[in-house]
């Protein structure tokens, strides 16, 4: 076999133009060189293309990532709005706290306890979490803590609620005893007996006025001293004509020696409001009202209960 190999270059008659001849070494180095250069080109060209998915796949998630970044700045600042929003319903709650137990020291009612669990804890605010912590357990840790403070809100707010209705209701009852509560005179004039021993005017022994007596013109209106329902009107005994009021918590008043009675039994009258006249009627030395205070059953002292 020739160790040389020719080529012959022809042109379109057929004669030959150009003779080459190379050694079948140098053929087969210059296949192998084409080979390796075509290996060459196809891995620049595979590594361009892994080069490219790789750029393509680096954007990809360096947009995500900014998506990401955006997305937790903007939850960053709803939560710290939302802790902000937290601590000033706190101090609200505070306040009102604060209020109520101004109003107990003012009704001298037992002021309420500080509600530690309320007023012992701060808003953590997310820059306060610890870096170290993986991002998924900082706010999965911030959103338990936020979940606490507004379950120990709501229970501040039931609780104030709470608070806020018994007093509500305390001061309601107080309002109804001070409106059931003898305050007024029932009638202008002079005062001509009081309450206590005194000597009879008409047996000159001495005895105990269960009340007082005011002399006023006849047919002068009687005043109700207190709010109440009428328990009795007509005569009785030394007294004559009488009309009696009970207003409720123990007290009872009785206006004697009336003229007659503007109400009838079970109607309801107002502090203030004309009841019966100024009358002569039963043993009297003159026109006046025997004017009768009663707590629980016992006789008191109106003057006591007169704050005009």
């Amino acid at each position: 076999m020739a160790d040389k190999i020719s080529f012959i270059a022809l042109s379109t008659s057929g004669t030959p133009i150009r003779r080459i001849t190379v050694s079948r070494s140098f053929l087969r180095s210059l296949v192998l060189l084409f080979m390796l250069v075509c290996a060459g080109a196809g891995w620049l060209v595979y590594d361009y293309t892994q080069v490219k998915f790789a750029q393509g796949d680096s954007q990809a998630l360096l947009q995500e990532l900014n998506s990401r970044k955006e997305e937790i700045s903007t939850q960053r600042h709803q939560i710290q709005n939302f802790a902000e929003q937290i601590n000033q319903l706190k101090d609200e709650l505070v306040a009102l706290h604060d209020f109520e137990n101004k109003i107990r020291i003012i009704a001298n009612i037992e002021q309420k306890a500080t509600q530690d669990g309320l007023f012992g804890i701060g808003g953590s605010i997310p820059e306060d979490l610890d870096t170290s912590v993986p991002l998924q357990q900082r706010h999965d840790s911030l959103i338990r803590e936020m979940h606490e403070q507004t379950e120990q809100l709501e229970m501040a707010r039931m609780n104030q609620e709470s608070g806020f209705s018994s007093l509500l209701n305390y001061l309601e009852d107080q309002r109804n005893l001070l409106a059931c509560t003898p305050a007024i005179r029932p009638v202008d004039g002079w005062v001509t007996s009081r309450f206590g021993y005194r000597e009879s005017p008409f047996t000159g022994l001495r005895e105990f006025h269960k009340g007082m007596d005011i002399a006023n013109r006849a047919g002068t209106p009687i005043l109700a001293t207190a709010d109440g329902v009428v328990a009795y009107t007509g005569r009785k005994g030394l007294l004559g004509m009488v009309i009696t009021i009970d207003h409720g918590h123990g007290f009872v008043t009785r206006y004697g020696h009336i003229q007659k009675a503007l109400k009838k039994r079970g109607e309801t009258v107002k502090r203030g409001e004309p009841i019966a006249l100024v009358g002569n009627t039963g043993r009297s030395t003159g026109p006046h009202v025997h004017y009768e205070v009663m707590l629980n059953g016992v006789p008191v002292n109106p003057l006591k209960y007169i704050l005009n």
